[in-house]
């Protein structure tokens, strides 16, 4: 019970962190212009940098219900209707989260660049390239492991080819047989 505590406490500090922060960073959007925001969500929505997130709170749900259920096993269907009714309450605030998106590329990127950004990643070269992309590297990350695997063999092979050379030239050579 002491380590749920802990948890619990950890995760509300973590919690209260998070939004100083998101705070701070909402405080800065408006000293973005208008136009560049649309033009970081036009990117963000090109990239699909914000789907990875789009699990979060299902995920969280599952838990929560799962942790409901495990304490109050005989309340299970309650708990999972007022679970799930809470978090539909809550998914209008993945907006918030598209939001702050928007002001960090906003911050990183020029509106050119962010439109430069949006064109590329939505023709189909860009989008084949966000599909693809990982798979490519995937497999260019096997091919560099077995490049270097034989880049190693072939050195260890040559140096220790070279040193043995070396070592039996500077050896004197064996005396001639004495008749």
């Amino acid at each position: 019970m002491i380590s749920f505590t802990r948890m619990g406490r950890f995760a509300s500090i973590a919690v209260i962190a998070g939004s100083v922060m998101l705070g701070a960073v909402s405080a800065k959007a408006q000293d973005v212009p208008a136009e560049h925001l649309q033009a970081a969500r036009e990117a963000i929505s090109a990239l699909g940098v914000t789907n990875r997130f789009d699990a979060i709170l299902p995920n969280i749900v599952d838990r929560l219900a799962a942790q409901l259920i495990q304490a109050y096993p005989n309340l299970q269907d309650v708990i999972s209707a007022k679970v799930e009714e809470e978090a539909l309450k809550l998914a209008a605030r993945r907006a918030d989260l598209e939001r702050e998106a928007a002001v960090v590329y906003a911050k990183a990127f020029t509106a050119a660049e962010l439109n430069e950004i949006t064109a590329f990643y939505g023709s189909e070269t860009g989008k084949k390239l966000l599909k693809d992309g990982p798979i490519a590297t995937r497999e260019l990350l096997k091919a560099a492991d077995i490049w270097t695997a034989g880049i190693a063999r072939d050195l260890e092979q040559q140096a220790n080819e070279s040193l043995l050379a070396e070592v039996q030239a500077e050896q004197p050579a064996p005396e001639a047989a004495q008749p």
